[in-house]
C-alpha cells in the first residue's frame, strides 16, 4: 500500500501554504479580527478561482470530485496561519448539508454558487442551552399558509454576519427536526456579532415572524437530524485538520523562538525542561496527525469512520490546548500579548474545541459506538 501523498496533493499543499503566507500573514490576520466582516472577501474570491471551494463536490454540481484528503490538506495549511474566512461554515457545514440531504434542485441551484464564491452561508443550529443534542432544540417552525413561520434565537452561528443565506434547524414535531433555507435579508432577521475569545464571527441570530415556503425546506421535512449528523461527523474531521495545522505552527514558531531567546548566556532551547516540553508537544502532534490521515483515508475508501472521527476530534481538542499552552509558557510574557503571534493559536484552541462537538460529547459518542459493537463491554 502506498501511503505517500500523490504529486498532485504535494502541489496542493505547497500552493496552499504559499497562498496563505503571502495573502494573510499573522499581522493581517490580527487586522481582520478587528473588522466587522472578520475576513477579506477578495482573498475568499481568489480561493474560489483556485478551485478550493469545489474540491470535494461532485462534477455534476460544477465541483472537481476530489478526495476528502485534499480538503484536509487545505485546512491544515489554513490552520497554520489561523486564516479567517467563511470557508468552513459555507463549504463544509452548509455545503455538505446540502449535498447530504438537499433535493436535486437545491443542489444544482446552491452548490455551484458556493463553489464560485458568490454565496456565503451559515448554519443556525445551537441555542441558549448550548446542547449538541438536536432534539433539545426549542425553536419551532409553525406550519402556516402552505409554509412555516420561524420565531426564536440561535446562538454561535458562525459567519451569520456576512452570510447571504442560512440553514436553520427548527422543530416541526415533538421528536422531529427540519432544516430551512432562509435569506438573511429577511426583515424579520436580526444578526448580532458576539465577542468571543477566538475573535471569530460567532453571532446571535434572532428570528421574528420569519415566513418561509415549503420549498425552503432542505430536502425532506423532518429529516434534519439525520442530515446534520452525517454532515457533522465530516465537519469534525475537517475542523480537526485545521486545529492540527495550528498545532504544527505552534511547534515550529516555538522551536524557532527557543533557539533565539537566550537566558544565562545560552538559548533556552538548550535547557532540559524546554526540550521535554518540545518533545511532548511533537509526540502528541505526530500521533494525532497520523490518526487524522487514517480517518481521511477511511472516508475516501468508503469505510465506516464515525467512531474514528469522534475519537479524532476528542483527541485533537485536548492536544491543541496542550500544545498552545506549552507554546505560550515557553514564550513567557510575550506569549500572552497581542503583539506575539503565538497568542493567536492559544485563543483559537479553546474556541475551536466547541465547534462540531467538545471533548466530553465526542467521548460519549465513542462509548456509545463501542457499546453497540460489544454490548457486554460493561
Amino acid at each position: 500500500m502506498d501511503l505517500d501523498f500523490t504529486p498532485e496533493q504535494e502541489m496542493l499543499r505547497d500552493s496552499a501554504a504559499k497562498f496563505f503566507k503571502n495573502e494573510s500573514p499573522y499581522d493581517r490576520v490580527k487586522e481582520l479580527e478587528e473588522t466587522e466582516a472578520g475576513y477579506d472577501p477578495q482573498i475568499y474570491q481568489e480561493m474560489a478561482e483556485l478551485g478550493w471551494q469545489g474540491l470535494i463536490f461532485p462534477e455534476e454540481y460544477d465541483g472537481y470530485g476530489g478526495l476528502f484528503l485534499d480538503m484536509v490538506i487545505v485546512f491544515e495549511e489554513m490552520g497554520k496561519m489561523v486564516f479567517p474566512s467563511p470557508f468552513f461554515s459555507t463549504v463544509i457545514q452548509c455545503g455538505m448539508a446540502i449535498l447530504e440531504g438537499g433535493t436535486e434542485e437545491q443542489k444544482k441551484a446552491l452548490i455551484p454558487q458556493i463553489i464560485d464564491g458568490s454565496l456565503i452561508m451559515a448554519l443556525a443550529q445551537y441555542e441558549e442551552d448550548g446542547s449538541y443534542n438536536l432534539l433539545d432544540l426549542q425553536m419551532e417552525a409553525e406550519a402556516q399558509d402552505e409554509g412555516f413561520v420561524l420565531n426564536g434565537t440561535k446562538l454561535f452561528v458562525l459567519d451569520a454576519n456576512v452570510a447571504n443565506k442560512l440553514i436553520v434547524a427548527a422543530k416541526t414535531g415533538d421528536a422531529e427536526v427540519s432544516l430551512f433555507l432562509v435569506d438573511t435579508d429577511d426583515p424579520g432577521i436580526e444578526v448580532n456579532k458576539i465577542p468571543t475569545i477566538g475573535k471569530d464571527n460567532n453571532c446571535e441570530v434572532i428570528f421574528r415572524e420569519v415566513k418561509v415556503s415549503q420549498k425552503a425546506v432542505l430536502g425532506v421535512l423532518g429529516k434534519g437530524v439525520e442530515i446534520l449528523r452525517r454532515m457533522n461527523v465530516k465537519a469534525a474531521v475537517i475542523k480537526a485538520a485545521e486545529m492540527l495545522g495550528g498545532c504544527q505552527a505552534c511547534i515550529d514558531i516555538t522551536a524557532d523562538y527557543s533557539r533565539q531567546r537566550e537566558q544565562y548566556g545560552k538559548p533556552i532551547g538548550g535547557f532540559q525542561v524546554i526540550q521535554h516540553y518540545m518533545a511532548r508537544m511533537l509526540t502528541e502532534y505526530d500521533t494525532s496527525q497520523n490518526l487524522l490521515y487514517q480517518v481521511a483515508c477511511m472516508m475516501d475508501e468508503g469505510e465506516d469512520f464515525t467512531l474514528h472521527a469522534s475519537a479524532l476530534k476528542a483527541c485533537v481538542n485536548e492536544v491543541y490546548k496542550f500544545i498552545s499552552e506549552r507554546a505560550v509558557q515557553i514564550h513567557g510574557g510575550i506569549g500572552t500579548t497581542r503583539e506575539g503571534n503565538i497568542g493567536l493559536f492559544y485563543r483559537k484552541a479553546k474556541a475551536m474545541e466547541y465547534v462540531c462537538g467538545d471533548t466530553d460529547w465526542h467521548y460519549e459518542r465513542v462509548f456509545e459506538d463501542l457499546f453497540k459493537q460489544e454490548p457486554g463491554i460493561l
